[in-house]
């Protein structure tokens, strides 16, 4: 769900969050349900990390416990010490990254509690992106951050996205905003700024804006560097 940053900034009375990753949205549902238990385990964590650190990572990064706070904390877990942050599965659907450096599972800037309050008018789902951007109607603030593929994956993202996201998916998602736009929906979509990208939006309802960032997901330090977006905007 890359549009939760955008969610937390604009803070709205109502609204549907959604991702195809059942892990991420059980952890937001958790923090909405049942922060303090999420809270509980990842002092839990932190404990056992500090015990021995590479024994309990691959330990835990091996295992999916049943209980949904603790399914939660591990997610979180294993982001905050995983390898640079990296959130990867291989075909299977399991978590590969190895640990990285970071030893804190537990943040000074931790609070669930506030997030909880703020995910209080959200309905929360797990479905595939056309599903959800069907939902938007006139009026409706949407907004999509996809993974960046391309047509041919020239853009360096081939084996970390190929599985997960598809010039097929990008394609569909192209035509489910398009209906949106069309409906009257207000869009605002991040994209890879890629001809073949810039092409799938070229239908009148849609403007388009490139601007740049800087990513510091990589394992290499000289593909840490900015990189050009591509914005895509409708009735906004």
């Amino acid at each position: 769900m890359g549009a939760g940053a955008v969610y937390f900034h604009i803070q709205p009375k109502r609204a549907l969050l959604g991702d195809i990753n059942p892990e991420l949205m059980n952890a937001y549902q958790v923090i909405k349900d049942d922060w303090q238990a999420l809270e509980s385990s990842l002092k839990y964590r932190q404990r056992r990390h500090r015990e021995d650190a590479d024994k309990y990572y691959y330990w835990l990064r091996a295992r999916t416990p049943p209980q949904p706070s603790q399914r939660a904390s591990r997610l979180i877990y294993l982001n905050r010490t995983c390898f640079n942050g990296i959130y990867r599965v291989n075909r299977r659907g399991q978590f590969n990254v190895p640990r990285g450096t970071k030893d804190k599972v537990i943040i000074e800037t931790d609070n669930f509690s506030a997030i909880s309050k703020l995910l209080a008018g959200a309905e929360l789902m797990v479905d595939d992106f056309e599903v959800l951007v069907d939902r938007a109607d006139k009026d409706d603030f949407l907004f999509c951050d996809p993974p960046y593929t391309v047509r041919h994956n020239y853009n360096g993202f081939r084996k970390y996205n190929e599985v997960l996201f598809s010039w097929a998916d990008q394609e569909r998602l192209a035509s489910a905003l398009l209906r949106a736009a069309r409906r009257g929906a207000k869009i605002l979509c991040t994209n890879a700024n890629h001809q073949s990208v810039r092409d799938l939006y070229s239908s009148p309802e849609f403007k388009q804006q490139i601007v740049s960032r800087y990513s510091r997901i990589s394992a290499d330090n000289a593909s840490r560097r900015y990189f050009e977006e591509l914005i895509i905007q409708a009735n906004i």
